[in-house]
């Protein structure tokens, strides 16, 4: 199993007395993200993701998916580094790790801009730039960014064939619903064959269009409800969808982003007493060969810190590598299909 670290460029994670995740602001100053990405390479983890937003709105007037509650995660005024900017800082300073943002919200975005950006990001960092993609769920920031809401879906469909054009087509041609792209090239290309694009998602739609369309799936399990077994339903849409299109699922990947508490101690009782993911080393460890059994085959960790602080997030940080990372070769995961 695969391990990807989310850095605090939008503060530290938490759960609330009812187990919703939340997040607590902290200094630009202590998010250090380029000197966390150095020590993350330096620890052994497969990659470091950064939570994407531009702008907030005061009140949440939807559902926030993070929370099986709806309940919105952030903060009232979040402060939030810009992904793209950090993932060019962190490529400059680091050789082997790979970047991801958790995810992009694509759809507010123009397709030929965010194309421009990841092929950048890819050369210059030399091959190791990935791209998770989602449809966004705050409908003032689509609003403030004169972004269409409702068709968000749709236009993500588009954006992601757009990319695929930019980057490997001589030439780009594209008559969609939302984009009409003509007699253009883009003609910087990334140093990867194919930049991997996992789509985040918690809906069945979701789901069918990572199967048309990208290498993988990337659900959430950040609230201390959520079970690989609520979202198996997510892995059959995959398959079924697979099959209906007659594709090959063996480069796909299942992953997933979740919120880790590792305790010191004795631990924190029977798995039946306490959150998914929350205890010693060895129950942390029970609970991903769980993930594996679903299928699941890299995991990006969000810390639960109590404390909201970053100090507590660095020593999550150096314990879950000093614990559980060594014995990440043990845990074996299912065939999507199997």
């Amino acid at each position: 199993m695969q391990f990807g670290l989310n850095l605090p460029t939008h503060g530290v994670m938490s759960r609330d007395g009812d187990g919703n995740c939340r997040l607590t602001n902290i200094d630009p100053s202590e998010m250090r993200p380029v000197e966390r990405s150095i020590r993350a390479e330096e620890l052994g983890f497969h990659s470091v993701w950064l939570s994407d937003h531009i702008v907030t709105e005061a009140f949440t007037e939807g559902v926030h998916p993070a929370n099986s509650s709806g309940k919105r995660a952030y903060p009232e005024r979040p402060v939030m580094l810009d992904v793209a900017t950090t993932f060019g800082a962190i490529a400059s300073r680091t050789s082997t790790i790979r970047f991801c943002p958790t995810v992009y919200i694509a759809p507010y975005r123009h397709p030929l801009i965010t194309a421009h950006e990841w092929a950048t990001l890819d050369v210059l960092s030399g091959g190791r730039a990935m791209m998770a993609v989602g449809v966004g769920w705050e409908i003032g920031e689509f609003e403030a960014l004169g972004a269409d809401f409702e068709r968000r879906g749709s236009v993500l469909y588009e954006c992601l064939q757009i990319y695929r054009q930019a980057w490997e087509n001589s030439d780009i041609a594209f008559d969609g619903k939302h984009f009409q792209i003509h007699g253009v090239s883009m003609d910087l290309k990334p140093v990867q064959s194919r930049i991997p694009i996992w789509y985040g998602g918690m809906s069945e739609i979701a789901a069918k269009r990572a199967a048309r369309l990208c290498q993988g799936f990337y659900p959430m399990f950040l609230d201390s409800r959520t079970h690989p077994a609520d979202l198996d339903f997510l892995r059959t849409a995959i398959v079924r969808e697979a099959v209906a299109i007659g594709r090959d699922l063996s480069d796909f990947t299942m992953a997933a982003y979740c919120q880790v508490g590792l305790r010191s101690g004795s631990g924190t009782g029977p798995s039946s007493a306490r959150p998914f993911l929350t205890g010693t080393a060895e129950q942390i460890l029970d609970d991903l060969n769980v993930m594996g059994s679903y299928g699941y085959e890299h995991v990006t960790v969000q810390f639960d810190c109590p404390s909201g602080t970053a100090s507590e997030h660095v020593e999550q940080t150096e314990m879950f590598a000093a614990q559980v990372l060594p014995h990440a070769g043990q845990i074996a995961s299912v065939a999507i299909a199997g």
